[in-house]
Parts: structure tokens; C-alpha cells; sequence
């Protein structure tokens, strides 16, 4: 009975608040203007809530997260909504299909959105749960993804700037 109780107490006693780390996304993001060969875009006017939880530039060629070269000049920024739920914005100028597929989770096609006048192709994982908006441009293909509906996605994607 005794490790029963405290394998018991192990697992009742997990805190259930796991503290979110937000980052400074500003510094990153000035960088990254400053250095890409394309137009890095960023949201602009986010309702109060939304917290940066993820921020990289990466120029093609230096290590990336798994320490090998990145393929691609490579801009990342990921926030937490109010509701907790992470959406995440993925830019890059080379190789796009390979990039898109692994941020869309190997999504098929599910139609078009037009947002700001752009057509965005819509994007749907296998299991139903995560939807991209993808837009290819002629410097760098932009990709928005989380586990929200597309018109959550499409609003965010309206948020996006080159100059905010």
C-alpha cells in the first residue's frame, strides 16, 4: 500500500499551473527586418491577452533548432491567444514546400481564403485538428497555423504587417 500512496500523492500533487514564458519578440523582429531578403511581417494591433511565447530569425545557412544549417532565411514568431491557444506565423524564402508541409502538420488543401485582397490556400492536418492559411509570395512564402477555425486565421492574418 505504501507505494501505491505515494505514487498517489506523486501524481496529485502536480502543480496545475505550468507559468507561460513570454519573450521580448520586438528586438528579434527588428533584426530580422533588417536582414531578410524579404518583407518580414509581424501582427500589428493584437487585443490586450495575446502573449509572445516563441520568436526566431534564423539566416539561411546558420544552425537552426536541431543544430544543422537552416535551408532557408527563416522568420518565426508564435503567440498564446486569451483562451490559451497558440497560433504560430512561419515565413521563409526557400523551399517552401518542404516548410509548409511541416508547419501545416502534412496538410492537404481545403480551399482558399482571400484576406487584404491576397488569396491564401487553406490547409487541414490529417486528424482535422490544425488549419494553415498559406500564401506564396515572390520573395517568401508566409504560413499562419493553429487549432482554431479558418476565420480566426484569416483575422490574425488581417493583423499582419510589414511596418508595425
Amino acid at each position: 500500500m505504501i507505494p501505491l500512496a505515494v505514487i498517489a500523492a506523486i501524481f496529485t500533487n502536480v502543480p496545475d499551473d505550468h507559468p507561460v514564458k513570454e519573450v521580448d519578440w520586438r528586438p528579434v523582429l527588428a533584426t530580422a527586418r533588417k536582414q531578410a531578403p524579404f518583407e518580414v511581417l509581424a501582427p500589428a494591433n493584437l487585443p490586450a491577452g495575446w502573449r509572445a511565447t516563441r520568436v526566431n530569425w534564423v539566416p539561411q545557412g546558420r544552425p537552426y533548432l536541431n543544430g544543422e544549417a537552416s535551408p532557408r532565411n527563416l522568420w518565426q514568431i508564435g503567440f498564446l491567444t486569451p483562451d490559451n491557444v497558440y497560433i504560430d506565423l512561419n515565413q521563409g524564402d526557400l523551399q517552401p514546400q518542404e516548410m509548409v508541409d511541416e508547419q501545416s502538420r502534412a496538410g492537404t488543401s481545403d480551399g482558399s481564403s482571400t484576406v487584404a485582397g491576397q488569396t491564401w490556400q487553406r490547409l487541414v492536418s490529417p486528424d482535422g485538428r490544425t488549419r494553415s492559411l498559406v500564401l506564396h509570395g515572390p520573395k517568401a512564402t508566409t504560413i499562419v497555423s493553429a487549432d482554431l477555425p479558418y476565420e480566426a486565421l484569416e483575422a490574425y492574418a488581417s493583423s499582419l504587417s510589414s511596418t508595425s
